[in-house]
């Protein structure tokens, strides 16, 4: 979708709008089974196509987002993916208008999948990326921390699955200043969506062959709140007998991560935890522009990177790494049931990371993204050989 002209915008997007809703009569409509709290990421649709290609929602963000998704698209066009994209221009300034944001909005309900980038903070200290997740009820965060051979660090060998609570916790964005000076801060902790949590990563990790799930809580001092979100993950554990269950209190999760990451395979945890506990992990195996994730909702899927900043310094410049878009775009593709060529692309981004002949600046090296993009096209073509 064309975002120079508003008007043409507007209206493009009303044209799509009504043909979506004649398409949906056609639609079979999706039925989740179960209580609410059993919704998993099979259950949930694999996007909306159009003459044989499904039309994903692209968002690129602010800072060096463009760019980052600049290499996906080019990716996506040489490896002729059946893929669509239906371009929403939103950053902060653009988010001034509430048009802007309600049309990223209700793209992401009629495709029912995206890929995003990340959007700063506007003036009026509006978190956007909070409100996405609001809005759409995507409610499980998942990022997956893995080593690579060819990045050095500290550890080796780590694969873990970071799932966070998306929607409450700290970030349910209720704050007021009762007197001058005191401000309150509440931190909102629900039976309903942290049984839903804890049922998604178990059965998550039934669907990904995983062997542990380990809730991280700070209940030794919030009680109550932290005190029912352990509840709730015991509970739920209980109805996965083949799939081992621990606990860690979080300041003691962020000194294992340092000492002996290995030990963890899926943790989930309440939403603030796990901003922390996944930003640190992605230290672990190189920084943020190695790691992806994915946001699911009962309907809806968005895929973005793990460790979600901006880099304003360096927008322009190309030469950020686009490694955690490009490994997100895989895993949506492999959402799309497009297995094949997700497992390709996330093979030639191992190939290339761990022949250290390509590196951004993050890793080491001088590479420009247009160069590491030219790398894993390289490989892919390799590979499709």
């Amino acid at each position: 979708v064309s975002t120079q002209s508003t008007g043409h915008y507007y209206i493009t997007n009303n044209l799509r709008y009504f043909k979506t809703m004649l398409r949906s009569l056609a639609r079979p409509l999706v039925s989740l089974t179960g209580c609410k709290a059993a919704s998993t990421t099979s259950g949930i649709r694999p996007g909306t196509k159009y003459g044989g290609k499904t039309t994903v929602t692209l968002i690129p963000g602010d800072g060096v987002g463009p760019e980052i998704c600049e290499s996906v698209t080019t990716i996506f066009k040489e490896m002729a993916v059946p893929v669509e994209f239906e371009t929403i221009d939103l950053t902060k300034h653009s988010l001034k208008d509430e048009g802007s944001f309600n049309m990223a909005i209700s793209s992401l309900k009629r495709n029912g999948v995206g890929l995003k980038g990340v959007i700063n903070r506007s003036a009026d200290f509006r978190h956007h990326n909070v409100e996405f997740r609001g809005n759409l009820d995507m409610y499980a965060n998942v990022v997956r921390c893995m080593s690579f051979d060819g990045i050095k660090t500290h550890h080796t060998g780590i694969d873990l699955i970071a799932i966070r609570e998306n929607t409450e916790g700290e970030y349910s964005c209720l704050e007021h200043e009762s007197v001058p000076g005191v401000v309150e801060s509440f931190k909102v902790i629900t039976r309903e969506k942290s049984l839903r949590i804890a049922k998604f990563a178990f059965d998550y990790a039934v669907e990904h062959n995983r062997r542990k799930v380990t809730c991280i809580h700070k209940a030794n001092i919030m009680k109550l709140s932290d005190g029912l979100f352990k509840q709730c993950c015991q509970e739920v554990s209980e109805l996965y007998p083949t799939i081992d269950y621990d606990e860690q209190i979080v300041d003691n999760t962020c000194q294992q991560l340092v000492i002996n990451p290995q030990q963890f395979d899926v943790m989930v945890m309440p939403n603030l935890y796990g901003n922390l506990v996944s930003n640190l992990a992605s230290g672990l195996v190189g920084g943020a522009g190695v790691v992806p994730s994915k946001s699911y909702g009962s309907e809806i899927a968005v895929f973005e990177p793990g460790a979600r900043h901006t880099w304003m310094e360096m927008k322009g410049m190309y030469v950020a790494n686009p490694v955690a878009m490009v490994l997100s775009s895989a895993f949506m593709l492999k959402h799309l049931t497009l297995h094949d060529a997700g497992d390709k692309l996330i093979q030639a981004v191992k190939l290339v990371l761990n022949k250290e002949t390509c590196k951004t600046r993050d890793l080491g090296g001088n590479a420009t993204t247009p160069e590491m993009t030219r790398a894993i096209l390289t490989e892919l073509n390799a590979l499709y050989a």
